[in-house]
């Protein structure tokens, strides 16, 4: 099976992503991926290459704690953006 290409995030989306997740409570540093982050607190072995061995669950886990924090945090902002004159 093909690898997919992965696509770098520009340095303001990876900033937000940071504020996002560390709002939430987590961890997180600069150099440090959120993934890794999130995937060591809720006990999956998340690792920078060779992931073949996770479960969709453990996978799902940790994409679905970011996304829905992002998720939030965006339509938070849309909200507070379209409730200003």
């Amino acid at each position: 099976m093909a690898r997919r290409s992965r696509r770098r995030r520009s340095p303001e989306m990876q900033q937000f992503m940071n504020d996002v997740m560390r709002n939430e409570g987590y961890q997180v540093n600069p150099q440090q991926e959120v993934k890794y982050e999130v995937a060591k607190t809720l006990g999956v072995p998340l690792k920078p290459e060779g992931n073949g061995n996770l479960t969709t669950e453990q996978a799902g886990k940790v994409g679905g704690a970011i996304g829905g924090s992002m998720v939030r945090e965006m339509i938070r902002m849309a909200q507070e953006s379209l409730s200003k004159p």
